[in-house]
C-alpha cells in the first residue's frame, strides 16, 4: 500500500506531513470530514437536549428560547473553523457557554480540538477558564431538573475529560510525526553512508589500480624508450627488452583483469586470482626492477618477514613499488636504496632513496597522485609517511607502520 492510498485514513496534519508537497493547502481528508460531521452532530444533539430542557421550563420567555436556538446553531457552525483557529474558537465558545447552555456541547468539542492542536500552556489557560464557567453557568441559568452541585461537578468532569482525551490524541500525533521524521532521517543517513561507502570503495580501487598498473606501465615505457633510442643495440639486449615488455604487458593485463573482476563481483574471489603481495614478495619486486635495468640495493633487516601482518606487509610492498616507479620515471639510471627494518612491537620502517640523475632524460608524465595515495594508505594502516627532495637533489620516501607485539 503506497502513501497516497491510505492518506484519506489520516488526519490532515499527518497526511500533509506524509506528502510534503501538499503542505500549506490544509485540505481535509475523508477522515477529517467524517470527524467534523460527527463532532457537529454531537454538539447539535447536546444543544438540542439543552434546548428541550429550557423549553420544558414554563417560566422561559419565547424570545429567550429563540435566542438560545440561534446562538446554539451559530456555536455549532463555528466548529467548522476550529481546525484553523482552535484558540479563538475555544475562547469564544467558552465565553458564550457562560450564559448559553445550548453552546456547552460546542464548547467541549472546541476544547478537544484545542488540546489536540496546541501546546500545554494555552490549553491550561483556556481549560482553567472553562472550569470556572462550569459552576457559573448553572448559577446564571439553573437547570430545574438537577441541583447546582450536580450540574457544576458534571460540567467540570466533562471539561477535564475532553481536555485529557485531546492531549492524549495530540501527544500520539506528535509521537507519530517524530517517529516518521526519525525514519526519514535514518533513511537519509543510510543513503549517505551507502554513497560514502561506494566513494571509499572507488577510491580504494583507483589507488590499487594506480599502485599496480603504474609500475608495469613504467617498465613498458622505459624499455620501449630504450629500443627507440638504441635501434643498433645488440640482438640479445633487444630480445631481453622485448621480453620484459611482453612480461610487463601480460602482468598489467592480469592485474587489470583482477581489478575489473572485483568491480563486477565484489567480495568474490576466483581460483585463478594471484595472492596479494606481502613483505616476503619484496625480493621479487626488487629483482623485477633490476631486470628492467635499475640499480637497486635492498637492505632487509627484518628477521622473519613471513611473520609480518599481511596488511602491513602489503602496504610496505606498495610503498616500495610506488617509490621504485617514481625513481624509474624521475631519476633513470640513478641507484636506488631500499631499507626495511623492524619487528614485533617496534613497528616496520621502510626507506627508499635515490640521488639526482647524472644524465639528462626525457621525463615521464606524472601528477604526484601516487605519493598522495601512499600517504592515505599509510594513515589507514595506522602509520605515517614522509617524502620530499634532499639537499643534493635526490629524493627520499620514508614510512613507519605498526607491527603489534
Amino acid at each position: 500500500m503506497t502513501r497516497t492510498e491510505y492518506r484519506w485514513l489520516l488526519p490532515s496534519a499527518l497526511a500533509d506531513d506524509e506528502l510534503p508537497g501538499d503542505r500549506g493547502r490544509s485540505r481535509r481528508t475523508v477522515r477529517d470530514w467524517a470527524v467534523d460531521i460527527t463532532a457537529f452532530l454531537c454538539a447539535a444533539g447536546f444543544g438540542m437536549l439543552a434546548l428541550v430542557t429550557i423549553e420544558a421550563d414554563p417560566t422561559t420567555p419565547d424570545g429567550v428560547l429563540v435566542a438560545d436556538s440561534l446562538v446554539g446553531a451559530a456555536a455549532c457552525c463555528g466548529l467548522w473553523a476550529r481546525r484553523r483557529w482552535p484558540v479563538g474558537v475555544a475562547v469564544t465558545l467558552t465565553a458564550v457557554s457562560l450564559v448559553e447552555p445550548v453552546a456547552a456541547g460546542a464548547m467541549l468539542v472546541g476544547l478537544f480540538s484545542l488540546a489536540v492542536h496546541r501546546p500545554f500552556r494555552p490549553v491550561a489557560f483556556i481549560g482553567a477558564g472553562a472550569l470556572v464557567v462550569a459552576p457559573v453557568q448553572p448559577m446564571l441559568r439553573p437547570d430545574p431538573g438537577s441541583s447546582f452541585l450536580a450540574s457544576s461537578v458534571i460540567g467540570a468532569l466533562l471539561v477535564l475529560l475532553v481536555l485529557s482525551w485531546g492531549m492524549v490524541v495530540g501527544s500520539r500525533r506528535q509521537l507519530v510525526v517524530s517517529l516518521r521524521e526519525r525514519a526519514r532521517r535514518a533513511e537519509t543517513e543510510a543513503e549517505l553512508r551507502a554513497e560514502q561507502a561506494q566513494r571509499l570503495a572507488r577510491e580504494a580501487i583507483a589507488r590499487e589500480m594506480h599502485d599496480v598498473l603504474a609500475h608495469r606501465l613504467t617498465l613498458l615505457s622505459v624499455h620501449a624508450g630504450a629500443l627507440e633510442f638504441r635501434p643498433d643495440a645488440p640482438t640479445a639486449e633487444v630480445a631481453r627488452a622485448a621480453g620484459v615488455i611482453r612480461d610487463s604487458a601480460h602482468e598489467a593485463l592480469q592485474d587489470l583483469r583482477e581489478i575489473i573482476g572485483v568491480l563486477r563481483a565484489p567480495g568474490e574471489s576466483e581460483d585463478g586470482n594471484r595472492p596479494q603481495p606481502t613483505l616476503v614478495t619484496l625480493d621479487a619486486l626488487v629483482d623485477e626492477s633490476r631486470s628492467a635495468g635499475m640499480r637497486v640495493t635492498l637492505d632487509n633487516r627484518v628477521a622473519d618477514p613471513a611473520r609480518a601482518p599481511a596488511a602491513t606487509g602489503r602496504t610496505v610492498y606498495r610503498i616500495a613499488q610506488e617509490a621504485l616507479t617514481n625513481a624509474r620515471k624521475h631519476a633513470p639510471g640513478a641507484p636506488v636504496g631500499v631499507t626495511v627494518a623492524g619487528g614485533p612491537g617496534d613497528g616496520l620502517t621502510i626507506e627508499v632513496d635515490n640521488p639526482a640523475p647524472d644524465e639528462p632524460f626525457d621525463p615521464v608524465p606524472g601528477s604526484g597522485q601516487g605519493l598522495i595515495g601512499l600517504t592515505e594508505r599509510a594513515n589507514l594502516a595506522g602509520g605515517s609517511l614522509d617524502h620530499g627532495p634532499r639537499p643534493d637533489g635526490g629524493f627520499t620516501v620514508r614510512a613507519r607502520l605498526p607491527w603489534p607485539a
